[in-house]
């Protein structure tokens, strides 16, 4: 059975004299974003069911952090021991209903225990917060970073009663949008067009489901029927620009038929 130390040995010997010379100046800031890049492809072949390259994309994300961990092995200031230690002892301490006697009956409890567990392990942090929203890192991506934001705010108390109420919440940003349009004010349109994207995103944490997956799901859904697009235009040697509308909707039709998930 293959062991993270095969990993180790391969970057210790990409990062010695004898190595490579761009192993060797990379740093915890410049590796993360090839972490970064390597998480958004295994994202997409997550979101394609492509088994084959999840495994592979799985195995580049796992390199990527093994990578960042030894340079500061390197550096002595903690092991990758360290690290397991501490995530191990984080987990088992937030599943008390596993690895001690507490009693929870329902997913809604479980949620509970967990923020409370949380909240408790950030107040002996050290750390002064003035809001809630301090523990959302500012360099999420947007489409994450607004689901976070909004899980916190309903922790405190702020939300919806149910998922029509959201849905309302979007139409009246649209017709909000649609009244920026007319304006012709390119920030007011920007800003109502953020705003029906927030809303979307609340619509999807009401209903369970994390909107950065269904976006990727429904990318690779247009990207595989387009690819369909292109190859029977390939057979009939036209270009898409050239047909009229009528022949790209029956195209665009015939595409949707024919992909396969």
């Amino acid at each position: 059975m293959e062991t993270i130390d095969r990993l180790f040995d391969i970057i210790r010997t990409l990062r010695s004299e004898n190595g490579c010379a761009w192993d060797r100046k990379q740093t915890p800031e410049t590796m993360w974003e090839c972490l970064a890049e390597e998480t958004y492809e295994l994202e997409e072949a997550i979101a394609k069911h492509d088994l084959q390259n999840i495994c592979e994309e799985l195995g580049d994300v796992l390199f990527q952090l093994v990578f960042i961990l030894e340079i500061f092995q390197e550096r002595q200031e903690f092991t990758f021991s360290d690290v397991i230690g501490q995530v191990a002892k984080k987990m088992i301490r937030r599943h008390p209903h596993v690895y001690e006697e507490v009693k929870v009956s329902t997913e809604q409890e479980l949620n509970r225990q967990w923020e409370t567990i949380k909240a408790l392990e950030k107040k002996g942090d050290g750390q002064k917060r003035v809001s809630v929203l301090d523990a959302v890192p500012k360099g999420m991506p947007s489409l994450i970073r607004a689901l976070k934001v909004s899980k916190c705010v309903v922790k405190e108390g702020f939300d919806w009663d149910n998922i029509y109420e959201v849905l309302g919440t979007v139409k009246d940003e649209i017709n909000e949008f649609e009244a920026a349009l007319k304006s012709g004010n390119q920030n007011e349109i920007s800003m109502e067009f953020g705003d029906i994207l927030f809303s979307l995103v609340n619509v999807a944490r009401v209903a369970k489901f994390h909107p950065e997956t269904a976006l990727a799901g429904s990318t690779a859904k247009f990207e595989g029927r387009f690819r369909l697009m292109e190859i029977q235009l390939n057979k009939k040697k036209v270009k898409l620009k050239d047909l009229p509308r009528d022949q790209k909707d029956l195209l665009w039709e015939q595409a949707k038929k024919s992909y396969e998930r």
